[in-house]
């Protein structure tokens, strides 16, 4: 095992922390990345020292320096590895702006890839040089530099201090994951991001012990760059990191790396931890020990706690412990980290009454209530404010009622890259008798027993007659209806208009994927169809216009990984999914 880093000073921007790490810990392991080069692959591990880093990083950044000047945005369209953390942290010494993106051969992702560039205007794009010409090929369109992040530039690193020394300068662009919206680039500063690694330290207690971030949550998404690059540099931590598509292709690569190093910490969405619990084989699991294990972050919407009992009863025989779990909740527009459940303690868990929960009061349920609402706590911030707030009167609301969650602290972003109208509606509200400006999330929440409890977003929210439904709650109910309906690869979304007779409002429809078990063509689709529609008719009183169900793969997903209600709602209205429709 690493020795233990020294107690972590404070600084005011990453690269300061790596030099910090290089000159008293030199020879440490700072990142690695195991490589999954064939199917049947173990593994081939890649690492960076403390001190090799930092040749790395400084000798990019001496290269961005000579194609732009300090501010110019820089993207980082690298494939998941070392080179996407050495032009991360070249771009913030160098001065400049960066970008965190992907190489145009991400499956099902080039537009928006394209818009993103067209939006943030980058000066030089930073890639890794063996998928060099196919990002040389896809940016001919733009006026920018190409330059490929190359590991032989390290000896001839420069000498000069980091360059960005002003904390309140923005970072990086963080590009939100647009499930609700098309994509907009917060802006993150030094102190931003220096906040939040320090705050989801804190959270996971990781910043009094040594732990091993382990990763495989693409680093252009807020999470992983937070988890698996901000946290590991601010608390001196080794970093592993692995492919997304090493773990899609075989789960139990990413329990394998968590039982391999000591006392790790690991973030992933809820699909995956279901992901495992179902498709991990009883060999898979014979030489693994996950008593090491110290934190398990879930970061979805939804979190279901159904889910967290599903993967510790599927892995309890491994020495994986009860109480790892960590329901947490963030955000891009806060860096990420909001708040989070705390390793060691057990799952929060709140069964509501749904009628009451619809008109926005979390009351309990009473024992024999078979259709109530189960709902996981996620925590409380750590040096943030959070409050619940009606989102017309702009008032706080009290424990137990459901309102828009806001968010203050040092971690929440600038704005909006260029974008000022937007920028000062969502990151400048002001709160009734509170003051300073305030971040509107957009989601809906409540606190419990000091629990941040998360019911949904607001703009996915499903008006009928009145009366409020949280799509991901129909969702979970459609999903368990038939067994042929695949978890966690569904929407619900209203429409307007009038068809079929059913007269004038919003109409409730799902589009949900087949299970990768079953055919299409094998699948009573009718039958699928009434099962599903009896069960969201008897625990929510809901009649569902349309049930489509399509193959695996066919409901978008964001860059995240997370269901896009909006743009499957899109579709559906173009009649993308008609021929599929079950009626």
């Amino acid at each position: 095992m690493d020795s233990r880093p020294p107690l972590v000073p404070a600084y005011r921007t990453l690269p300061e922390y790596v030099r910090h790490w290089a000159e008293t810990t030199p020879a440490r392991r700072a990142f690695t990345f195991v490589d999954h080069p064939a199917a049947s692959s173990r593994g081939v591990h890649r690492t960076l020292t403390w001190q090799g880093l930092d040749r790395r990083v400084r000798a990019l950044a001496d290269r961005l320096a000579g194609q732009a000047g300090p501010g110019a945005r820089v993207a980082l369209l690298c494939p998941q590895g070392t080179d996407y953390v050495t032009a991360f942290l070249a771009a913030l010494s160098a001065g400049m702006v960066a970008v965190p993106l992907y190489p145009p051969g991400l499956a099902g992702h080039a537009d928006r890839l394209a818009g993103v560039l067209a939006d943030a205007r980058p000066e030089v794009v930073v890639t890794s040089g063996h998928v060099l010409e196919e990002v040389e090929a896809f940016c001919r369109r733009w006026p920018v530099s190409v330059i490929a992040a190359d590991p032989g530039s390290g000896a001839a690193a420069g000498t000069a201090p980091p360059a960005a020394s002003d904390a309140g300068a923005t970072a990086y662009l963080q590009y939100t994951s647009g499930s609700t919206r098309a994509p907009a680039g917060v802006e993150i500063t030094h102190a931003n991001v220096v906040a939040n690694a320090r705050q989801a330290l804190t959270a996971y207690g990781a910043d009094t012990r040594p732990v091993t971030c382990v990763g495989w949550l693409p680093l252009y998404h807020d999470m992983g760059l937070v988890l698996s690059v901000a946290a590991p540099v601010v608390g001196g931590h080794l970093s592993v990191l692995m492919d997304p598509a090493a773990f899609l292709h075989e789960p139990a690569r990413w329990l394998r790396l968590l039982a391999a190093h000591p006392r790790t910490v690991s973030a992933a969405p809820n699909f995956a931890y279901e992901y495992c619990a179902t498709a991990v084989t009883d060999a898979q699991k014979a030489d693994l020990r996950l008593d090491g294990v110290v934190a398990l972050v879930n970061g979805s919407e939804p979190v279901r706690p159904g889910t967290a009992d599903r993967f510790h009863a599927a892995f309890a025989a491994q020495g994986l412990a009860a109480d790892v779990h960590c329901p947490s909740y963030g955000l891009a527009e806060a860096t990420v980290f909001v708040s989070a459940s705390a390793p060691g303690e057990p799952l929060r868990r709140f069964t509501l009454d749904r009628d009451a929960l619809a008109a926005g009061k979390a009351l309990p349920a009473g024992p024999d209530d078979a259709d109530a609402v189960l709902l996981t706590g996620c925590g409380a911030p750590v040096d943030q404010q959070v409050r619940i707030v009606d989102p017309v009167s702009r008032t706080a609301l009290s424990e137990g009622e459901v309102g828009e969650i806001w968010v203050q602290g040092p971690n929440v972003g600038r704005g909006y890259w260029n974008n000022g109208p937007q920028s000062r509606r969502v990151f400048g509200a002001e709160l009734a008798g509170v003051p300073g400006g305030w971040l509107r999330t957009g989601d809906l929440g409540t606190l419990l027993e000091g629990e941040l409890t998360v019911t949904g977003r607001l703009k996915d929210l499903i008006v009928v007659d009145g009366r409020n439904h949280y799509p991901q709650d129909v969702e979970g109910t459609a999903q368990d209806a038939h067994p042929a309906v695949r978890r966690d690869r569904l929407a619900a979304f209203g429409v307007p208009g009038v068809r079929r007779g059913e007269g004038e409002g919003e109409r409730v429809v799902l589009v949900a994927e087949h299970a990768r078990t079953a055919r299409l063509d094998e699948i009573d689709v009718p039958a699928l169809a009434r099962a599903v529609r009896a069960a969201v008719s008897a625990r929510h009183g809901l009649r569902l216009a349309d049930v489509v169900l399509v193959p695996p793969g066919a409901v978008p997903r964001t860059s995240s990984g997370k269901v896009s209600r909006a743009l499957t709602r899109t579709r559906y209205l173009e009649g993308v999914y008609g021929a599929r429709s079950a009626g």
